[in-house]
């Protein structure tokens, strides 16, 4: 980096936070949103449906 350079000027300073704002505030709902969807739309009483699978095997007598 040049060290005559000028520093940056204001505006540039408050685009660069205000990108950093957006962008954290864009991954938080990222992250977020799913989980509250899904608790929505999801049923509190969840049944069990899972069937006994049972098999009646014949033997024959030869």
């Amino acid at each position: 980096m040049n060290s005559n350079s000028p520093s940056a000027n204001s505006s540039d300073t408050y685009s660069q936070r205000l990108a950093d704002i957006v962008g954290t505030a864009i991954a938080l709902i990222t992250l977020t949103l799913p989980v509250f969807i899904i608790s929505h739309y999801s049923s509190p009483d969840v049944q069990n449906n899972q069937q006994n699978l049972s098999y009646h095997l014949v033997r024959s007598n030869k």
